[in-house]
């Protein structure tokens, strides 16, 4: 019998996932990890880690698995944390989820599955894992769940192969109202329990609050620049190379307090993120403010009305060499190489159409379609077919 650690976090995937491991004959150990003690910001009683540990107790002795708790506190405020605050006061959004899975899951926690003994890791997340022969080798392959309402392919988007090697998906075929079914049928205390929303683990947060521990307020102004501006009636350079383009297409404008009008004041620009539109507090505009770029130097916000203000969108994106990443590195690009690709610039947009670029300065993602709210610090990941093949960190 293979031996499996199942992450136990309390909630109706990863029992499920466990009920089912246990049914195909694997010997099954459940592990909670408890990663966050600071309650003092999240939101009262919204994902209280105490609560979760004792329903994924409770679903363990259901099952009849040994259970533990394993501590990671110290490795998640390290890891995901820290970088979080740095990421923010450089004025760029971080994705905290794909980091967790990176950093934590499937790394300090896999360690730990495997000194246990463990053949694999078990997660409840919608994806699944093939494995094809390349030149003699066995290559994992990280594929979108069956349920496309919930596939969560992207957040496993940095995972290597060693980590693929040694995971299990086992409700990757199934649906949410499948899962559901099954832990009704069993009577799993976590059958109607809500889905956990926010932060991998901490919960709900107040992110300015959260913020605020490390990032002091500062306040500064908020401009609104009118999507008919000159800035956007510019025309286009004449380029010499492929290269250039992307260069043009990739790059952010440039705003400064003469670009629009001051409407209105903030706490510091590092708490914001590119296309949000709540918590600006400025009124008497005819369509909703969007945030169309910050500027952490200057500390000033610029925003423009609507969602389809012309300060949103852009067709391409770039990606430092260094924050490349291949799931199939049989499919790695060399400079000059390019790729058709869908790929997404956050979880749950629907895959667009793309083409990768590679050049020794790094890799571009251009778009048949202009996107919104290309945001510095999140993932890009592209896909062929429902084969999540690579991803990136947006420069």
């Amino acid at each position: 019998m293979k031996r499996v650690v199942v992450g136990l976090s309390g909630g109706v995937d990863s029992s499920v996932a466990a009920y089912l491991l246990k049914e195909q004959g694997y010997e099954v150990i459940g592990l909670f990890m408890k990663n966050w003690h600071d309650d003092s910001v999240t939101i009262s009683n919204e994902c209280p880690w105490l609560e979760d540990s004792n329903d994924a107790l409770l679903v363990a002795e259901k099952l009849g698995i040994p259970f533990q708790t394993v501590d990671l506190s110290e490795q998640y405020k390290e890891k995901i944390v820290d970088y979080m605050f740095k990421e923010y006061e450089n004025g760029r959004t971080p994705n905290p989820d794909v980091l967790c899975n990176r950093e934590i899951k499937f790394d300090v926690f896999m360690k730990i599955a495997l000194t246990l003994g463990a053949n694999f890791v078990a997660t409840g997340h919608y994806c699944r894992k093939g494995e094809i022969e390349v030149d003699g080798k066995p290559v994992y392959q990280l594929l979108s769940g069956k349920d496309d309402n919930k596939d969560q392919s992207y957040f496993l988007c940095q995972l290597s192969q060693e980590q693929l090697a040694k995971s299990l998906f086992p409700i990757g075929e199934l649906t949410k109202p499948q899962v559901r079914e099954i832990a009704l049928q069993l009577d799993l205390v976590t059958a109607e329990k809500k889905d956990s929303q926010g932060l991998c683990f901490i919960g709900k947060v107040r992110l300015p609050e959260f913020l605020q521990q490390q990032l002091q307020p500062k306040e500064g102004l908020i401009y609104e620049i009118p999507a008919d501006s000159e800035i956007y009636n510019t025309s286009k350079p004449t380029f010499n190379s492929l290269e250039e383009e992307l260069i043009f297409e990739s790059t952010s404008i440039k705003y400064n307090s003469e670009s629009g009008k001051a409407v209105g004041k903030h706490q510091g620009a590092h708490y914001f993120t590119i296309g949000q539109r709540k918590g600006l507090n400025v009124g008497g505009t005819k369509e909703a403010l969007f945030i169309i770029a910050t500027d952490v130097k200057s500390n000033a916000i610029y925003t423009g009305q609507g969602h389809n203000h012309p300060g949103l969108f852009k067709k391409a994106l770039k990606v430092n060499s260094s924050e490349i990443h291949w799931v199939r590195e049989d499919l790695k690009l060399k400079n000059g190489e390019s790729m058709q690709v869908m790929a997404r610039i956050r979880y749950r947009q629907e895959l667009q159409q793309a083409t990768l670029y590679q050049f020794e300065s790094g890799l571009y993602v251009y778009f048949d379609q202009p996107q919104s709210a290309i945001t510095e610090g999140q993932f890009v990941a592209w896909n062929i077919e429902d084969e999540l093949v690579g991803s990136g960190v947006i420069s």
